[in-house]
């Protein structure tokens, strides 16, 4: 638990005072955000804010795992260290691999002075290596067992050859971080949702290293490894929210996004709880799912469904102020983050499971 508790805190003091540090560094040479010309009037001010803040997150969650690891715990007669695995230093650079991505396509906006980067082939491209690099990592050298699971737990899981594995790692992996670059487009609302999402899953890998024999987890030091990484992912987030909140003052950009969805695959992965993911980032999947209707109704029958996608700005052309839309999107969020840890622990309760 102490682990836990340094890993989250360094990740978001180092957010906390890196953030305005970049936040400097980036109006010094006039590096700032490019707004949709299509997009709702009234952002048209934050044209010139600062972006590429997921530099911060990303630094911040991987400096807070290092420090997890610098104490040693003890429970009861044991006593445990936390220890550098290698699924968890899989999940390391998934998320440095993403923000990389985030950041060519974030850097060849601020370079070209428009809203977009890098083409959607070329995106998905780059995504695709991200998820293939971390499907051959993750099964060749930190070994992850090759089943997809709603978690661990017997009834829930289905094996599966490496093949198909890794092509559903891939998906996962991808489909992660678009959802959370879809719903980055209000200030402070994918930091926000995020950090609910990583709390779960702070939970639930904790949990499963309490329970490991429970869950029959072949190193219970992989589960506090993915612990770790989520309190930091959990303290980058909430440290940048603080700057990032209505009005925002810097923008995480898409380095931060799709190294924050990178972050919610791969630890879902190794933590076996994948198929748990749409649940624990349910408003993720609402903005997305809103995207494939909009466009799917536009292609097939000629008509919008939602004024605008993705959905929260739907609800901004409604009329809803933005602060508005982000806090209800949040409750959302939570509620959402409280459905995930209910189910997880109704399913560890239904086979047996005591605490």
């Amino acid at each position: 638990m102490v682990s836990l508790l340094i890993s989250g805190s360094v990740a978001l003091i180092v957010s906390l005072i890196g953030t305005p540090v970049l936040i400097r560094s980036l109006r010094a040479r006039g590096i700032g955000q490019q707004i949709r010309e299509d997009g709702p009037k009234g952002h048209v001010t934050k044209a010139g804010t600062p972006t590429m803040g997921g530099l911060v997150i990303v630094s911040a969650a991987v400096l807070g795992y290092a420090a997890g690891h610098l104490r040693t715990a003890s429970r009861g007669h044991l006593k445990i260290s936390a220890v550098f695995t290698t699924p968890g230093l899989t999940v390391i650079i998934a998320i440095v691999g993403a923000g990389v991505v985030g950041l060519i396509d974030d850097w060849i906006k601020i370079r070209q002075q428009r809203n977009l980067g890098l083409n959607k082939r070329a995106k998905i491209l780059g995504q695709l290596v991200v998820g293939i690099l971390f499907a051959v990592l993750a099964e060749r050298w930190a070994k992850v067992p090759t089943y997809i699971s709603f978690t661990r737990l017997g009834g829930t899981s289905v094996h599966v050859g490496a093949i198909p594995y890794a092509i559903f790692a891939v998906f996962v992996v991808i489909g992660s971080s678009n959802a959370v670059n879809l719903t980055d487009g209000l200030d402070g609302l994918a930091a926000g949702s995020s950090a609910f999402a990583f709390s779960a899953l702070v939970v639930i890998s904790f949990w499963e290293f309490r329970h490991g024999s429970f869950y029959r987890v072949p190193h219970t030091a992989n589960a506090l490894d993915m612990a770790l990484i989520a309190a930091g992912m959990v303290g980058g987030c909430a440290g940048f929210l603080w700057w990032n909140a209505a009005p925002a003052q810097i923008f995480m950009g898409d380095v931060g996004a799709l190294a924050i969805g990178a972050a919610l695959a791969g630890i879902c992965l190794v933590d076996h709880v994948d198929l748990l993911l749409p649940v624990i980032g349910g408003l993720f999947v609402l903005e997305t799912l809103s995207v494939v209707i909009q466009v799917g109704s536009f292609r097939i029958f000629h008509r919008r469904v939602f004024r605008m996608a993705p959905i929260h700005h739907h609800f901004e052309l409604g009329g809803w102020p933005e602060t508005t839309v982000i806090v209800r999107f949040w409750i959302l969020a939570g509620l959402f983050t409280a459905l995930a840890l209910g189910l997880f622990y109704y399913n560890f309760i239904s086979f047996g499971g005591v605490d």
